[in-house]
C-alpha cells in the first residue's frame, strides 16, 4: 500500500486530505510540525510527502532541505502563492506546488500524476475477477486484456477502490470528470453501463434508486 506523509498546522485541512486520501486507498500518516514531520521520516518510509511550507518549529522549505536526500516525492500545499515561492519549492526538488484552497479532485490528481511518474502505484489491484494494473493502467479478466477508454478505466477504479459505497452521481462527476455535476447530465449513466458490460460488472455494479451506484464485490 502508498504510503503518504501529510505535514500540514491546520488539523481541518489535514483532516480533509487524510479521508479524501485514505478513500482512494491510501496508507496515510499526520505531522503538524516540521520537527514531528522529521521524526517520523526518520522511523518509517513513505511513498510521497504532502507538505505545507509555513510550520511551527521548522518550515517546509528548511524541512525540504532534509527530505531532499531521502529521493521521496514532495508536493507542496501551501497558501504562499507567489511567484518566487513558487519556483523556490520547486528549485529545492518538489515536484509541484500546489495554492491554497484547492479542490480535492486537483489533489488527488496530482498525486496521481507524482506517484505514476515514480512508479510507485498499488501495482496490480484485484477484485471479483479482474487484475487492473494502477501503473500501466490496463485491466485483465481470465488473461485477457480488456480494453477500456480512459474515462472507463477511472471509473473502474473509483468503483473498484470503493466496494460497498453508495457513490452519488455527483460524486462520481466530480473524481472523474472533475468539477460541478451538469444538471440533467446523462454522462456519468452511459458511460458506467459501458465500463460495466466491458469488465462484467453488470450483475454487481447496481443502481442505487436516486443515488448512483454501488459495486457490491468483496474487496
Amino acid at each position: 500500500m502508498i504510503r503518504i506523509l501529510i505535514v500540514e498546522d491546520e488539523k481541518p485541512i489535514s483532516n480533509l486530505i487524510r479521508m479524501s486520501l485514505t478513500r482512494e486507498g491510501y496508507s496515510c500518516t499526520c505531522a503538524f510540525d516540521g520537527a514531528s514531520a522529521a521524526d517520523l521520516l526518520e522511523e518509517n518510509q513513505f511513498d510521497l510527502i504532502l507538505l505545507d511550507v509555513m510550520l511551527p518549529h521548522v518550515d517546509g522549505f528548511e524541512l525540504m532541505e532534509y527530505i531532499r536526500p531521502l529521493e521521496i516525492p514532495v508536493i507542496f500545499i501551501t497558501a504562499r502563492d507567489s511567484v518566487a515561492d513558487r519556483v523556490r519549492g520547486l528549485r529545492l526538488g518538489a515536484e509541484d506546488y500546489i495554492v491554497k484552497p484547492f479542490e480535492v479532485i486537483e489533489l488527488l490528481a496530482r498525486v496521481d500524476v507524482v506517484l505514476r511518474r515514480y512508479q510507485k502505484c498499488d501495482m496490480v489491484l484485484r477484485i471479483d475477477g479482474l487484475e487492473i494494473d494502477t501503473c500501466s493502467m490496463q485491466v485483465w479478466r481470465d488473461g485477457t486484456e480488456i480494453s477500456l477508454t480512459r474515462t472507463e478505466y477511472e471509473l473502474l477504479l473509483l468503483f473498484a477502490r470503493n466496494p460497498h459505497r453508495a457513490m452519488y452521481r455527483e460524486t462520481i462527476y466530480e473524481r472523474v470528470w472533475g468539477g460541478e455535476y451538469p444538471f440533467g447530465s446523462k454522462a456519468v449513466d452511459l458511460h458506467v453501463q459501458r465500463m460495466r458490460k466491458k469488465v462484467g460488472w453488470e450483475k454487481v455494479l447496481k443502481a442505487v434508486n436516486k443515488v448512483g451506484y454501488r459495486l457490491e464485490v468483496d474487496p
